[in-house]
């Protein structure tokens, strides 16, 4: 009778509650639900009701307030987490039904008739109190209760889809070993495919919302890779569905991100090699047992499955484990991937290829080539066993040809591509760059035999052309990709750089003289000067012919000009050409004849770029730039803040190692090279720098020297002898950086001494100039006293005279005839004007009158 009540009572609860539980209420609901579950265990007539209670939390929650939700929000998230704990109640009906109220939490339905003086809750609040009480780690470890019932199964992994649209839920889900737990269950039985479709889903939901290394390092046990590839296997093989298709190839993508773990027993469970095979049995004819049968269609998701195959490819290239590398490497050779992805380097055929489109087609063929830059490397005797270098000089030279193609440029590979084959030109040039980056003598051998140095250069002159129509940043790469290219061909060849010479110095130059504003553009420009700087090294600098007719074209001007930007990631490479190109002893001529801004000279040029070094370095000088510290009078504040640590013999030291990290020592090479003596367009300040960089080689000898000794004293004690010795060497350096000091010294007196010279000639030459301005002022005072005083008039009239008269000669010529000077009628003082009265000379004198 008790056990009737009960029944009753719950139908009377089931119905007062019929529109929705209270806040205020539901921690007894869940009180109920509990003791209902207990209860269950002895009489199965409490499954009903209890599945009637569960039904109701999946109703909107009432509350009276708006501070409800916040208030009862602790007791609301374990009251929902209870719900998932009762999913241990060994009855499918229970669990079937907690599913669906959880499920109902995403798909709110407001109840036909609402309690008096409630409002049901927001359409989320269940969703966040569902996070806060863990609900979905609760859930999915219930999995392992239901694992032999699919249908129950099912239902949770339905919950657990919706769950898993939040991050939250994800990580919680996570911290259960969700991703292993659904990836075991992928290949159960389930007629009706959808245990795949939602195991799928949860995982793609988790490798959004949660850290993908975390999800992959959990599907990387050997089972679940089997379980993987199974499943996969069984849709390619056997789904012929437009779903069954979709979500083989997102189980691909999920394999993809296993391929990148070397953790993941790719290999050991031969999924490597079923793809790797997948990937290449169109294009290679040769029959597979573990594709037999296997026929794909030219549907878009094939389409997508063949893309995704190729980007498998290019992932196992990048293996990097080394131990597992060398077994992806035998699978890649002995599948004839290289022979698969050649078949996409020849001309593209419209309109389309075989059943592929056109657009198609062209999306395969970049995606090929784009993964054969990868691969190529990898297989240098497949790649040319193959004759890969001939197929992409043809496929060059067709890429630079007049024939017709308009390319779809719809693809991420495709980019630029649009109406043009340079998408098809930048990939090629990419595979080789990977293979000639090998520095490989077979395969550099080949390409140079078969005119690739002319060809390159040929298809450097249309991209530049094109560049000056329209500059993009693919036309860039182009560019920057093939002097890379040259460079490495020619690097120590001298017959290869002569092919270069003429032609290719004529290409380079208008490299060098870009605009320096172009630097800073964002499209690549930086990267194409560095290319072209490099080009000249390897491809200009060994060969005379090349070096003089890049001396003719002026281009150690140009060099120096971009110089004198006094760019840090510039001056390097700058200064190590134009140091090497100082054997050729035209070059010096050159460097001191050229001028730049204000007349600035190179000399000048180097000695700043060495003042701003230091000053980079931290080197201690004084006001003047005179040296301070005697002992080491060139050391860096790194250097001096290293403590002495004994190295091997075969180990440079820090002072040695300091010279390739900044440029003072091709600063001193270059100057050495253009001589100390007689460099133009110096100042004192220079000067003393220059009596710094001239002792160079004095003062890093005098460093390792220091070096040397504190490394010998903080091990051993030397003899007496080699006290002595050491002693000397340290005064004979510190003398030599007094002698320095002492020389700057002298010329910066002597600079002063200068200054107070002209100093003085400048007051002397004031002087003048003023005194030459009171003469002025006076005579301009006497002019205005004369016109406006007519005695003071009268008086300078009369002085006038007497002047004249004093100025005649005395003696006078017996037979010579006597003009007067004087101009009758003048009233003036001052000088008169262009009026002269010519008297005809006597006859007697000449013959005759004028």
């Amino acid at each position: 009778d008790l056990e009737k009540e009960q029944l009753k009572t719950l139908k009377k609860v089931v119905r007062r509650f019929e529109n929705g539980i209270p806040l205020k209420d539901l921690a007894q609901i869940i009180e109920i639900l509990n003791l209902c579950a207990e209860k269950m265990n002895e009489q199965e007539a409490f499954t009903e009701p209890l599945c009637e209670l569960i039904k109701l939390c999946g109703l909107p929650f009432q509350k009276k307030k708006l501070s409800d939700e916040v208030s009862y929000s602790v007791a609301v998230s374990k009251s929902i987490a209870q719900l998932g704990y009762l999913m241990r109640v060994p009855s499918s009906q229970v669990r079937i039904q907690i599913c669906k109220c959880i499920v109902s939490f995403f798909n709110m339905e407001l109840p036909r008739k609402l309690l008096s003086g409630y409002q049901p809750t927001s359409a989320n609040y269940k969703v966040q109190m569902a996070e806060l009480g863990g609900l979905a780690e609760t859930l999915v470890l219930s999995l392992a209760l239901v694992e032999n019932q699919l249908t129950e199964k099912l239902w949770v992994l339905k919950a657990l889809q919706h769950l898993s649209s939040s991050g939250v839920n994800c990580r919680l889900m996570m911290k259960a070993q969700a991703a292993s737990r659904l990836c075991l269950y992928l290949n159960g039985v389930d007629p009706s495919g959808q245990l795949v479709f939602r195991s799928s889903e949860i995982l793609w939901n988790l490798l959004e919302n949660t850290s993908k290394e975390e999800v992959v390092n959990q599907l990387s046990s050997l089972e679940c890779v089997h379980a993987l590839k199974e499943v996969f296997v069984d849709l390619l093989m056997h789904g012929f569905r437009h779903y069954d298709r979709q979500l083989r190839n997102d189980l691909l993508v999920i394999a993809t991100l296993l391929a990148e773990n070397p953790a993941a027993p790719m290999i050991e469970s031969g999924f490597t090699k079923l793809l790797i095979v997948l990937a290449t049995f169109t294009e290679v004819k040769i029959p597979n047992p573990l594709v037999k049968g296997l026929k794909l269609t030219y549907s878009y998701e094939d389409f997508e499955l063949k893309k995704l195959l190729f980007n498998v490819l290019g992932v196992l290239s990048k293996d990097p484990s080394l131990s597992l590398f060398v077994s992806t490497l035998q699978l890649l050779s002995e599948n004839d991937v290289m022979p698969a992805l050649l078949y996409y380097v020849k001309p593209n055929q419209k309109p389309g290829f075989h059943d592929w489109s056109a657009a198609q087609y062209e999306e395969l063929q970049l995606h090929a080539i784009a993964v054969l830059a990868s691969v190529a490397p990898l297989l240098v005797d497949k790649y040319l066993s193959c004759q890969a270098n001939t197929l992409l000089l043809v496929f060059l030279e067709w890429c630079i040809g007049q024939d017709p193609f308009f390319g779809q440029g719809n693809s991420f590979h495709g980019t630029g591509g649009r109406g043009n084959k340079l998408a098809q030109m930048r990939y090629s040039l990419r595979v080789l760059r990977s293979v000639v980056s090998l520095y490989d003598d077979a395969v550099n051998l080949n390409l140079c035999d078969q005119g690739a140095i002319s060809q390159l250069l040929d298809i450097l002159k249309y991209a530049a052309n094109k560049s000056k129509e329209k500059e993009d940043a693919i036309l860039l790469e182009i560019e920057a990709d093939i002097l890379f290219l040259l460079s490495a061909l020619c690097e120590n060849d001298l017959h290869r750089k002569e092919l270069f010479s003429y032609e290719g110095v004529d290409i380079l130059i208008p490299f060098i003289q870009m605009d320096p504003k172009k630097l800073y553009s964002g499209l690549g420009h930086n990267r194409l000067l560095f290319s072209a700087l490099d080009c000249v090294w390897s491809c200009v600098i060994g060969c005379y012919i090349a070096e003089d007719y890049f001396l003719e074209k002026q281009g150690i001007f140009l060099l120096l000009d971009l110089l004198a930007l006094k760019q840090k990631n510039l001056s390097n490479m700058i200064l190590g050409i134009l140091v090497e190109f100082c054997d050729n002893p035209k070059t010096a001529l050159h460097i001191s004849t050229w001028r730049g801004e204000k007349d600035q000279t190179a000399a000048n040029l180097l000695i700043q770029l060495w003042r701003q070094e230091e000053l980079d370095l931290g080197v201690k000088r004084d006001q003047y730039g005179r040296i301070v510290d005697m002992k080491r009078p060139i050391v860096s504040s790194f250097q001096k803040q290293q403590e002495v640590i004994p190295v091997p013999a075969n180990r440079p030291s820090f002072a040695i190692m300091e010279i390739s990290e900044n440029i003072r020592a091709k600063l001193y090479s270059l100057l050495c090279k253009l001589g100390f003596e007689k460099l133009p367009g110096l100042s004192a300040k220079d000067f003393v720098t220059l009596a710094i960089i001239q002792r160079y080689i004095d003062f890093k000898v005098g460093e390792v020297w220091s070096e040397l000794s504190a490394e010998i004293k903080e091990e051993f004690r030397p003899v007496e002898s080699d006290e002595e010795a050491l002693k000397f060497i340290s005064e004979v350096s510190e003398d030599t950086g007094r002698g320095v000091a002492a020389l700057q010294t002298e010329v910066l007196e002597s600079q002063h001494h200068r200054e107070i010279q002209e100093e003085e000639k400048t007051y002397t030459k004031i002087q003048a100039i003023h005194k030459q301005k009171e003469m002025v002022n006076k005579s301009w005072k006497n002019f205005l006293t004369r016109t406006s005083n007519y005695e003071a008039l009268k008086k300078a009239k009369r002085l006038q005279e007497k002047s004249i008269e004093a100025s005649r000669s005395k003696s006078k010529s017996q037979n010579g005839a006597v003009h007067s000077t004087d101009i009758k009628g003048l009233g003036t003082t001052i000088g008169s004007g262009r009026l002269v009265t010519v008297e005809s000379t006597p006859p007697q004198l000449i013959g005759g009158p004028l």
